[in-house]
């Protein structure tokens, strides 16, 4: 039975009806067009479909759209104006931290995660913490050197 829910989603309040076993990921995409958000595995590994929610990550594949009633979701569309997400995005660019592109909304998502959170992580925390986002194409060095850059020029800056 459908039901309807209220969200948040980059700074606009939607209101959706979606039947219980809808995904978060599905709400995105094809009820609100916001398609930066990827599926990969749909089984919660890849990290392809992360997103923030109430700030924190989450993949959107494997929640619920239904246990995000009344919350606050952010995707890769809605950084249009925050600076610590410019910082990455050029750092990526840069570091070539990005080639086919699938995975880099997920990939940012966290990176602007582990930004936020960490005041000089070394290189084994980053790992660490991006150990829940798949590339195929990249080896993660540039997406560590770029997170770095970022965090180093935060705290030359700070």
């Amino acid at each position: 039975m459908p039901e309807t829910m209220s969200l948040t989603v980059n700074g606009e309040a939607c209101t959706v009806t979606v039947t219980p076993r809808t995904q978060l990921a599905e709400v995105l995409r094809d009820h609100l067009d916001l398609t930066g958000t990827h599926l990969g595995c749909e089984q919660g590994v890849c990290g392809a479909c992360t997103v923030m929610m109430d700030g924190k990550p989450v993949r959107s594949c494997i929640t619920y759209a239904n246990a995000c009633d009344g919350a606050t979701i952010k995707t890769i569309e809605g950084y249009a104006d925050d600076p610590v997400m410019d910082s990455l995005r050029a750092a990526f660019s840069r570091h070539h931290a990005l080639q086919c592109g699938f995975c880099t909304p997920g990939m940012l998502a966290t990176a602007r995660d582990i930004v936020a959170r960490f005041d000089a992580p070394d290189e084994a925390t980053i790992r660490h913490e991006l150990s829940g986002n798949l590339c195929r194409c990249t080896g993660y060095v540039g997406i560590v050197g770029a997170i770095r850059e970022v965090i180093g020029e935060r705290n030359h800056d700070g």
